[in-house]
């Protein structure tokens, strides 16, 4: 009888935050999860780890692939403060300075951005079978499009899609997300980028260009390997 009634209780909470309107809302501050891109239309998938800083807005992302007796380590340091990229080679203790397009930042959703809908991923049917989501949309300043679904409660990321006319379809999925972080040097640079210089006639990079591009260096030394 107790469990029905809080059951009962639980449902018409529900029913009451989802007959409010959704806003755009910032995930927490501090975040460590999983990622898989999926680029290239769907031809390229590849998966990683990021992890955020809100308060430095600091993004960090690294892709792993293991080919044959080869592991692999592409590896982005995104510093939104500064709008710069860095992209690390450990293997060769090299590093690219970039320019870093600070419109999207990945961890919220835009002020600007319009509620496409809301949906449960599983069943709302009970407790614990379901999860609430809703879905933005938005355009980038250079009418690219983009949308991001977050969990209703917590505002944490679950996919991010942006459609480019030229690179097409890169979507961004995420999971596993842990509240904090599991290193704090992850958003320092290594003493060898220090000699980097930005490449100012660079097209600045944004959240989902970078992310695509770290997939498809994954794919090319995969590729690279195989052909040895």
């Amino acid at each position: 009888m107790n469990s029905v009634w809080v059951l009962s209780c639980f449902s018409l909470l529900l029913v009451a935050a989802t007959g409010q309107a959704p806003k755009p809302c910032f995930a927490p501050e501090l975040l460590t999860g999983g990622v898989t891109v999926t680029t290239a239309d769907g031809l390229m998938v590849t998966s990683g780890i990021v992890a955020y800083d809100a308060l430095g807005q600091r993004l960090r992302a690294r892709h792993y692939g293991n080919f044959g007796n080869l592991t692999v380590a592409v590896d982005e340091l995104m510093l939104y403060n500064q709008e710069v990229m860095y992209e690390i080679n450990w293997s060769a203790e090299k590093c690219r300075k970039l320019p870093l397009d600070t419109y999207f930042m990945p961890m919220h959703v835009p002020e600007d951005a319009l509620l496409l809908g809301q949906t449960f991923l599983g069943s709302s049917s009970s407790w614990g079978m379901g999860l609430l989501t809703n879905t933005w949309v938005g355009q980038f300043p250079n009418n690219d499009t983009y949308s991001s679904t977050f969990t209703e409660f917590g505002c944490l990321p679950v996919t991010l899609t942006h459609y480019s006319p030229k690179s097409g379809w890169t979507t961004i999925s995420t999971y596993n997300w842990v509240i904090g972080l599991s290193n704090p040097q992850d958003f320092f640079v290594p003493p060898f980028c220090d000699e980097a210089k930005m490449e100012k006639f660079v097209k600045p990079q944004n959240f989902f260009s970078a992310m695509g591009s770290l997939a498809m260096t994954v794919q090319s030394m995969n590729n690279d390997t195989l052909t040895q």
